[in-house]
């Protein structure tokens, strides 16, 4: 059943910001994170042989991050190949996440609108809603802003784009993440955020971050979503 915060955090959500790994599929099921940031420092390393050095042990984001310090070539060139990667790893990702579909198609059949608002390309989610026939319950796909690291999450600039071009406030928009930067990022962008802990600690990690509510399961944001939201 689902609980009177989640109930609240999502009651005025005129539209609902999914994030994309975690609460809508496990991106690197099929191949391994670490994989791919061992190739993004390979791509660095005919650049920039010290900062190589430097993303040495990051995880990719981390890696992309840091990527323009090596100069724009450098930068486009990394970019690419996460890119190239993610595709790659969503064709073997598997299902989507236990209760994703169910979340998705609660919050169009409730009246909401409904985002992917992600760190990840915006080619690998579509290539994924494609593949799993999703497409026609997402009515944006705000995903990383090719060549500009600095604008991914925890930067409210994904948030408020895609609340600009659903016509929604932010303050009537809700953020479904499992990450930290996901819910800083709904902080700064004034929206509401419900915190999916999908893995074990994530509970504690999430709620000090300041998530609304922390969920342990995606089918407890469908039966919440069934509701229409409060104008």
């Amino acid at each position: 059943m689902a609980s009177e915060a989640l109930t609240g955090a999502i009651s005025t959500a005129q539209s609902v910001f999914f994030d994309f790994d975690g609460p809508v599929c496990e991106v690197f099921a099929g191949i391994p994170a670490a994989e791919v940031a061992r190739s993004l420092v390979d791509v660095m390393q005919s650049f920039d042989p010290k900062l190589s050095e430097k993303m040495e042990g990051l995880d990719f984001m981390d890696a992309l991050r840091i990527s323009p310090q090596g100069g724009s070539d450098a930068l486009r060139a990394v970019e690419d190949r996460l890119i190239e990667a993610e595709l790659a790893a969503v064709k073997v990702a598997g299902d989507p996440t236990p209760g994703a579909v169910a979340s998705l198609e609660a919050a169009r059949s409730s009246g909401r609108t409904v985002a992917i608002v992600s760190n990840n390309s915006a080619e690998c989610v579509r290539e994924f809603l494609n593949q799993h026939d999703l497409t026609s319950l997402v009515q944006e796909i705000v995903g990383r802003p090719t060549y500009e690291p600095s604008r991914m999450k925890p930067s409210p600039y994904l948030l408020l784009v895609s609340a600009s071009r659903l016509g929604v406030a932010p303050e009537h928009c809700t953020l479904v993440g499992d990450s930290v930067s996901d819910i800083e990022a709904a902080i700064a962008a004034e929206t509401r955020s419900v915190g999916y802990a999908n893995r074990a600690g994530k509970e504690l990690s999430l709620a000090e971050a300041g998530a609304d509510v922390v969920i342990g399961s995606m089918d407890d944001l469908a039966e919440a979503l069934t509701k229409k939201p409060t104008r």
